[in-house]
């Protein structure tokens, strides 16, 4: 069976299990999202995207 998410509602999930559960703070997690959005926006967004395909491949199984 494949189930299919976007990869946004999964860090959603996380980080809202992260705010009620471990007590992080929600400017935490803003931060961290905005820091995200910054960086995918420099010189290593290209090193990024091939190391999350690539774990996403090894996870799947999948050899392309």
């Amino acid at each position: 069976m494949t189930v299919s998410l976007p990869l946004v509602v999964v860090l959603g999930l996380f980080a809202w299990g992260a705010v009620k559960y471990l007590g992080v703070r929600i400017w935490i997690v803003v931060v961290i999202a905005l820091f995200g959005f910054w960086l995918s926006h420099t010189f290593m967004a290209p090193a990024i995207e091939n190391g999350t395909r690539s774990g996403v491949n090894i996870i799947n199984g999948s050899h392309d």
